[in-house]
């Protein structure tokens, strides 16, 4: 056997401690679903055997050494990685700090337990826009708790006017922010809207191609995120690190390895105090650094929609709305939720998952039909779906 591990290395055993998923009474077996068993604040991650968690072990370490097969193939030294994905980008200037990746790294957690590990789960990798899905849920707690008072409401009533003075902008939601739909115009931190994945083939067209009224089209766009960064910074009037700690991070016992990074340029001052206002991603450097158990605690915070050990981090009333598809891109909620709709994305998965997904790819996969977790580290974005196929075979 590789050494991808199944719970089966001698590291794996000193790490993990063995608990039963099933107490069998005459033919039947009762269940351990992830309700039962969150991992403690700064201690092991209990284990499950695959077998006893109900995957066949070898189809299990298969799709395992599919994932490490499939490592992406960007360079390891993500300054180059980004230099080459986004060199046709007129404003493509790295203006936050970047770091060398690891291996093809995962987990498997099954009713809360961990299944299996590989790779480098203790390294606080770049997760791009996984970091998306860590700000909107700032942003749903801030509307949870009337910090902002509807989700229709245009962002420019809860910051400086700047950036939404154009009668373009003036309009724009929370909701059309959150869901990328907003279509802003603007420049912020040096970086043009339009230089972002710019369009079509004639460099001089684009900054004069047109753009949609907001609302009425999808657009994967990190500087409209960025926005909606520096917008929630202005409801919280805190860096945004430091309330995903205290309101997120801590609650479900994160570790304290993972940081959130700024630009160089993006400082802002808020009711007289000097704050860094932080990305929704890593395309220009920056945004979230999180090792693979704190990406996996996120995950089951998920799978509980938003309840930890008895408290409630996020509403039952958010999930259902970062859950709801877009109108103008069905397989997208809020970002960074991208759905199954239709199975179409994942067809061998079932239609409630959600996927937060980044570059990398970094994935973090909740099934709640399976009661399944999987974190998925630098694997090929064109495989996640060939990987959670492979995944889902093994259970029995």
């Amino acid at each position: 056997m590789s050494e991808a591990k199944t719970a089966t290395s001698a590291r794996d055993v000193s790490r993990m401690k063995f608990l039963s998923l099933a107490v069998v009474l005459g033919l039947h077996a009762v269940t351990v679903h992830a309700a039962d068993y969150l991992p403690p604040a700064g201690g092991e991650w209990a284990s499950q055997a695959p077998e006893k968690a109900g995957f066949d072990p070898a189809k299990l370490q298969a799709a395992i050494d599919f994932a490490i097969a499939q490592e992406t193939p960007a360079p390891r030294d993500l300054g180059l990685a980004m230099a080459l994905n986004f060199a046709r980008e007129p404003y493509d200037a790295q203006i936050g700090p970047l770091e060398p990746r690891g291996a093809p790294t995962g987990l498997v957690i099954r009713h809360g337990h961990l299944v299996a590990q590989w790779g480098e789960p203790d390294r606080a990798d770049m997760t791009f826009s996984v970091t998306k899905s860590f700000l909107s849920t700032l942003v749903g707690i801030a509307l949870d708790r009337g910090m902002i008072r509807n989700i229709d409401d245009a962002v420019r009533g809860y910051m400086p006017a700047g950036p939404f003075e154009s009668e373009h902008n003036r309009p724009i939601t929370w909701n059309q922010m959150l869901r990328q739909t907003s279509n802003w115009q603007g420049t912020l931190w040096g970086k043009p809207d339009w230089a972002d994945r710019p369009t079509g083939d004639n460099p001089l067209a684009w900054p004069t191609l047109p753009v949609a009224a907001p609302g009425a089209a999808w657009e994967y766009n990190d500087v409209r995120v960025n926005l909606l960064a520096l917008a929630a910074l202005n409801v919280w009037k805190e860096p945004l690190p430091e309330v995903l700690k205290r309101e997120v991070m801590n609650p479900i016992g994160a570790s304290t390895t993972w940081h959130w990074e700024g630009y160089e340029n993006s400082w802002v001052e808020i009711d007289g105090k000097r704050m860094h206002s932080v990305p929704g991603g890593g395309h220009w450097g920056g945004g979230m650094f999180i090792n693979a158990w704190d990406q996996a605690r996120f995950g089951l915070l998920c799978l509980h929609r938003g309840k930890w050990a008895g408290r409630q981090i996020y509403s039952e009333k958010w999930y259902r709305f970062a859950s709801t598809p877009t109108d103008v891109q069905p397989s997208y909620g809020v970002m960074n939720w991208f759905l199954n709709t239709g199975r179409k994305p994942v067809p061998a998965a079932p239609a409630d998952v959600i996927m937060h997904v980044g570059n990398g790819a970094n994935m973090l996969y909740v099934d709640p039909a399976h009661d399944l977790v999987v974190v998925v580290r630098w694997i090929k974005d064109d495989q996640r779906p060939e990987f959670i196929a492979r995944l889902l075979a093994a259970l029995r």
